[in-house]
């Protein structure tokens, strides 16, 4: 225990239980509270979860945009390189 802690347990507590009472006092003097804090945790796991999904359709929209050229001309270019072959 004396490890995950950094060192003995109960001065490491009564740090932690100093900083939270100092923090919260902080927190509350600008008008914070903690559940504006989770619900804004919350909002930027949906953002990010939605961005992740609009990152996927715009490449997938663009992969498609490209292959409607690509696929043609290669399949083209194959087809004439099968055809000079066979002369």
């Amino acid at each position: 225990m004396h490890r995950i802690f950094g060192g003995p347990i109960l001065p490491t507590l009564v740090k932690l239980a100093a900083a939270s009472i100092v923090v919260g006092l902080l927190l509350a003097f600008f008008g914070i509270r903690p559940v504006d804090l989770w619900y804004d945790f919350l909002d930027t796991v949906a953002r990010i979860w939605h961005m992740g999904f609009d990152a996927i359709d715009w490449s997938v929209k663009y992969f498609v945009l490209g292959a409607v050229v690509v696929i043609p001309i290669w399949l083209f270019v194959r087809l004439w390189t099968f055809l000079v072959e066979k002369k």
